[in-house]
C-alpha cells in the first residue's frame, strides 16, 4: 500500500441533527477521510482514532436543559482544531463561559450573515461585500461570547452567528455550511478540513481503489469470495472492485429472484459475464421467493423474507465453492450509520437495510465490505475509474427487495410482469425526452386496486399503477420532480396502450418528508 489514505481524517461528533451526514459528505468532496460518531464516543477511543480535525453537529436539543448531549471535557485538550455547527457552537460556547439562552425570535431558513471586525482564515472568500446568504435552524443562540472568543459575524435576528478563537483554533458557526442553502458552506468545510486542520486531501477515487485492493489482498489471501451481484450499482461496484484484487477467486451469484426489472438478468450476465470476465452463477430462483412471499402484505416482513432468502441461496451456491470462505457485499457507509442509529436509539429507523447487521449465527462465511467506507457519490466515482459503464453506474437507486416492495401488498407473478413492463416504459420515456439525468430516482409503483375504464367500445375493470419521479441532493430529503404534462401524457398513454391489466396511470407529488422516496 503505497499511500495510508486514513492517515488524515477529520471526527463528527453526532448530537442528532439532521444534517449530520451531509457534513461527512462535505468532508468527503474535499478529498479527505472521516467518520461519523455519537456525540457521546468515549475520549480515550477519539485519542486513538487521533483525529486532524473535530467537528461538532447540530442537534434538536437545547445546550441548557437538564440531560442535554454534553462533550467530554478533555475534547479541547487534544490540541486539534474544532467547528461547531449550531448546537456545536452552543456547546463551544457554553463550555467556555459564554451564554446561551432562548432567541426572542427564532430563525429558520434565509438569513444573511453580516461580517464583524476582520473574520480570520476560516471565513477567507465566505463574504462578498461583508456579507453571505446562509441557512439557519435554531430557536437558542449565544447571548454572551466565550472567554477567548471574537465575534466573526451576526444576523439582524442574532447578535453571535460566527465565532473564533485563532489561537487555540476553535471556531463556531450558528448556521449550516453543510446543506446545499448555504451557497458558500461547502467553502468553509473544505477551508477548515485543508487550511485550518491542515489535511491535504489523500481520499481519491485512484487512492481509495488502490487501498482498497490492499486490504481486499490482504484479507482474502488465497481463499474465495462469493458475491450476490443484483445489477444495482453497489454490488457492481464491489465486483469490480473484488475482481480487480482477486480475478478468478471470486465468484458472483446472481439471484434472478423474479423482483427485477424488465431485461434485467440478461444485462447483468452480459457485463459482467461476456464484458468484463468475472465468473458469474444465474440461479433461477422466481419460483422460491414468489412462494415465500405469497400472501405477505406488511413491508417490513417482505425485505426480511427476501433478504433471508437471499442469504440461504448463497449459503447453498457456496458449498459448491470448496474454497469459499467469504461472502461479499456491497454495503455503504450511510447503511452502517442509519444501522448503527438504529442500534443505539440515537436515531429512528425508517426501514430495514439488507446488507447490514452481519449473517446468520449458522452460516460459516466471513463478510467482506469493501465499500463500506463510502458514500453513494464516492461508489459512483470508484466505479467509473473500474470502467464500468456510464449508464449502469449512473442509474437510480433500486431497492434490495426489488419489485418485492414496489408492490404494495401481497406479490404475485402477474404484478411483478405488469409493473416490470409499465416501468420499463417509463425508464425508456425518461431516457429519450432527456430527463432521467436530471431525476435523482424514478420508479412505477403497483397499486392492487381495480378502477373503471373504457377501452374501444368496451368497460374495462383493471390496475393502475404510479409513478414516481424525485429530485435530491442527499436522499434524506427531496422534492417531486415537475414532470411536464406532455410528457406525462406519453408515457401514461403508453403504459395504458402496450401494458396488458392496467387502465390507470398517477403520477406522485409528495415530497420527503412528509413521505418517503420509495412507497414501501
Amino acid at each position: 500500500m503505497s499511500q495510508d489514505i486514513h492517515s488524515e481524517k477529520i471526527l463528527i461528533l453526532d448530537f442528532g441533527s439532521q444534517y449530520t451526514q451531509l457534513i461527512a459528505r462535505r468532508v468527503r468532496e474535499a478529498h479527505v477521510y472521516c467518520e461519523l460518531h455519537a456525540f457521546d464516543m468515549d475520549i480515550q477511543a477519539i485519542r486513538e482514532f487521533a483525529p486532524q480535525g473535530i467537528i461538532l453537529s447540530g442537534g434538536p436539543k437545547s445546550v441548557y436543559e437538564a440531560g442535554a448531549p454534553a462533550i467530554a471535557e478533555e475534547l479541547f485538550e487534544l490540541g486539534v482544531p474544532v467547528l461547531g455547527i449550531c448546537y456545536g457552537m452552543q456547546l463551544l460556547s457554553r463550555h467556555f463561559g459564554g451564554e446561551v439562552v432562548p432567541a426572542g425570535k427564532r430563525e429558520f431558513g434565509h438569513a444573511d450573515l453580516i461580517a464583524q471586525g476582520t473574520p480570520g482564515s476560516l471565513f477567507e472568500g465566505f463574504f462578498a461585500d461583508g456579507k453571505s446568504p446562509v441557512w439557519m435552524s435554531h430557536g437558542d443562540h449565544v447571548e454572551k461570547v466565550p472567554t477567548g472568543f471574537e465575534i466573526v459575524a451576526a444576523t439582524d435576528n442574532a447578535p453571535v452567528c460566527a465565532i473564533q478563537n485563532v489561537e487555540r483554533n476553535l471556531y463556531g458557526v450558528q448556521f449550516h455550511p453543510e446543506v446545499n442553502h448555504t451557497p458558500r458552506g461547502e467553502l468553509l468545510l473544505d477551508t477548515f478540513v485543508r487550511k485550518i486542520c491542515g489535511c491535504s486531501g489523500q481520499w481519491t477515487p485512484g487512492q481509495i481503489i488502490e487501498d482498497a485492493i490492499a486490504r481486499i489482498r490482504e484479507q482474502v489471501g488465497d481463499e474465495e469470495v462469493i458475491l450476490g451481484l443484483s445489477g444495482g450499482v453497489d454490488s457492481s461496484v464491489a465486483a469490480a472492485l473484488i475482481h480487480r484484487a482477486i480475478g478468478d477467486q471470486l465468484t458472483c451469484v446472481f439471484v434472478d429472484n423474479g423482483l427485477l426489472r424488465l431485461g434485467e438478468g440478461d444485462q447483468v450476465m452480459a457485463t459482467f459475464g461476456e464484458n468484463l470476465g468475472v465468473k458469474v452463477i444465474r440461479v433461477d430462483a422466481e419460483d422460491r421467493f414468489l412462494g415465500k412471499l405469497a400472501g405477505e402484505t406488511d413491508p417490513e416482513k417482505k425485505r426480511k423474507i427476501i433478504g433471508n432468502l437471499f442469504v440461504d441461496i448463497f449459503e447453498e451456491e457456496s458449498k459448491h465453492l470448496e474454497n469459499a470462505k467469504w461472502l461479499a457485499q456491497g454495503t455503504i457507509y450511510p447503511d452502517v450509520i442509519e444501522s448503527a442509529g438504529a442500534k443505539t436509539g440515537k436515531a429512528q429507523n425508517i426501514k430495514s437495510h439488507h446488507n447490514v447487521g452481519g449473517l446468520p449465527d449458522y452460516m460459516t462465511l466471513k463478510l467482506l465490505e469493501p465499500l463500506r467506507e463510502m458514500f453513494k457519490d464516492e461508489v459512483r466515482a470508484v466505479g467509473e475509474e473500474l470502467g464500468l459503464p456510464h449508464r449502469m453506474v449512473w442509474r437510480h437507486p433500486f431497492p434490495g427487495p426489488g419489485l418485492g416492495v414496489r408492490i404494495l401488498g401481497a406479490v404475485k407473478k402477474e404484478y411483478c410482469d405488469i409493473l416490470r413492463q409499465a416501468d420499463a416504459i417509463y425508464i425508456e420515456e425518461l431516457y429519450s425526452s432527456g430527463h432521467y439525468d436530471k431525476i435523482s430516482q424514478a420508479f412505477a409503483v403497483f397499486l392492487p386496486v381495480k378502477s373503471v375504464g373504457v377501452m374501444g367500445d368496451g368497460r374495462t375493470y383493471e390496475y393502475v399503477v404510479a409513478l414516481r419521479a424525485v429530485e435530491t441532493k442527499d436522499f434524506m430529503t427531496a422534492d417531486w420532480y415537475p414532470m411536464p404534462y406532455a410528457d406525462l401524457a406519453r408515457i401514461s398513454s403508453r403504459i395504458i396502450n402496450e401494458v396488458k391489466g392496467i387502465n390507470r396511470v398517477t403520477y406522485d407529488i409528495s415530497s420527503k418528508p412528509p413521505a418517503t422516496i420509495e412507497w414501501e
